[in-house]
């Protein structure tokens, strides 16, 4: 298989939770460190997340621009969502969310790459979804607020992204994995190796 993460899990003597939110909590664990000695870890429990590289047949991917106030940017990002429902099918979230967040929906599915966000501080997990076969979805949009009723929506050359990113001009993680992942697919086994969109993800287990 070669190199691969492999899931580990050292003892916790104890764990308390000093802040809880509307979607996310902090949580610190007095974790036991391989010399015996305790330590306290603080870290953000996440739902875990999904995105989704949505690509036209002019090879265009369809982007976001948000306001993201930790940051205070403006980012251009690819249509993603949180996991709101526990054990919720990933797939489904993903198509729920380029539905609500651009009216578009896929014909083509395939899991693009997984990833842990900022895993020193986070336990947020994201599945990146390529979708292809794109048109314009049915019915009336989904009605936004928020943040999200300022969002502007394009469809820029996947070369243009790539190139943007290299530059520092693209910060998302989301589509900064998304457009690179993508491009190396492409250079290497193509996109019919890429695992189906059901596939397992021992991150976040869902029932297909």
């Amino acid at each position: 298989m070669g190199i691969q993460d492999t899931p580990e899990e050292w003892q916790v003597t104890g764990t308390v939770t000093p802040f809880t939110g509307n979607k996310t909590s902090v949580r610190t664990d007095q974790v036991v460190m391989p010399d015996g000695s305790v330590h306290g870890r603080d870290y953000q429990v996440h739902p875990g997340s999904v995105a989704v590289l949505a690509i036209d047949d002019e090879d265009r991917v369809l982007v976001l621009r948000q306001y993201r106030h930790p940051v205070r940017h403006r980012l251009w990002e690819i249509p993603a969502g949180l996991l709101d429902i526990p054990g919720e099918n990933p797939l489904h979230a993903a198509q729920r969310e380029l539905y609500e967040e651009a009216h578009v929906k896929a014909e083509d599915w395939r899991v693009l790459t997984d990833v842990y966000t900022t895993p020193g501080g986070c336990d947020e997990a994201v599945r990146i979804f390529l979708a292809r076969d794109l048109s314009e979805a049915e019915g009336e949009r989904y009605a936004v607020a928020e943040e999200e009723a300022d969002m502007e929506q394009a469809r820029v050359p996947l070369d243009e992204l790539v190139r943007s990113v290299i530059a520092g001009d693209l910060h998302n993680n989301c589509l900064v994995v998304g457009v690179l992942a993508l491009t190396a697919v492409r250079a290497g086994d193509g996109v019919d190796a890429l695992r189906p969109a059901e596939a397992p993800w021992p991150a976040r287990p869902f029932e297909a």
